[in-house]
Order: structure tokens, then C-alpha cells, then sequence
């Protein structure tokens, strides 16, 4: 299992190479996950109904994946440590605590969202600037 951001899958969206590569190297049997923040900040981005049917779509062969009740709790005192001192957003906490609970690579590009959880630091492929 591996759990995915929304900066990765919007290079899978759009066909970024280095992304596509990535994902074609994956083996078949590997399921990919999305926080259910994800999906909706995904689908925040379309601009109108078409493309969200086409991210829709596209996200369907996805598991969505929610924090239980517990992870939410988690997710509260982790943000409640590092808020002011790391700058921990509330979605990134709980997106987070997703990943340490089923204990899964997350993979993003987001480092500085995520990097008062060590264990989050996964890039799948280089980026070409």
C-alpha cells in the first residue's frame, strides 16, 4: 500500500513524465490510496463539471482512505505541538496520521508541510525544473 498527496496525483493527472514513469514502474499488485482530503481538494481544482467527471473518473480506481476517530486525535496533538513552531496545517496533521497509522509510504513533494513527521519524507521521482 502506498499513500499518495494531491501534488502527486495532480502529476499523474496530467501526465508529468517523471510521475508516469514512477507509476508505470509500480508493480501491479500495489494499491494506491488517497486521503479523502485528497480527493476533495482535487476535485476543489476543477473549474467546471466536465473536468471534475474526468477527475472523478480518473480517481475512481483509487481506495480513499479516512482517519478514525483515534487518528483524529492523534492528529490534534501532533498539530497542536508543531502549529507554531512548524507552521502544521490542520489537513496536513490529519493527512499525516493517515499514513503513521497503516503505516504506509506517503509520497509528496510537500516537504514542508510534512516535515514534523519524519517518517512522511518519501519522494517517489525527481522533479525536472
Amino acid at each position: 500500500m502506498i499513500l499518495l498527496d494531491s501534488d502527486v496525483m495532480i502529476d499523474l493527472l496530467r501526465q508529468y513524465p517523471p510521475a508516469m514513469r514512477w507509476f508505470d514502474a509500480l508493480d501491479d499488485e500495489e494499491e494506491l490510496l488517497l486521503p479523502g482530503y485528497v480527493v476533495m481538494e482535487l476535485i476543489q481544482g476543477c473549474r467546471n463539471k466536465a473536468e471534475q467527471e474526468k477527475v472523478q473518473h480518473e480517481l475512481a480506481t483509487y481506495g480513499v482512505v479516512w482517519p478514525a476517530p483515534a487518528d483524529c486525535d492523534e492528529a490534534l496533538s501532533v498539530f497542536t505541538e508543531y502549529h507554531l513552531s512548524h507552521n502544521a496545517g490542520l489537513l496536513d496533521a490529519l493527512i499525516g496520521q493517515i499514513a503513521v497509522t497503516l503505516k504506509v509510504p506517503f509520497y509528496t513533494f510537500n516537504q514542508k508541510h510534512y516535515r514534523f513527521i519524519p517518517e512522511l519524507r518519501t519522494q517517489p521521482y525527481e522533479k525536472i525544473t
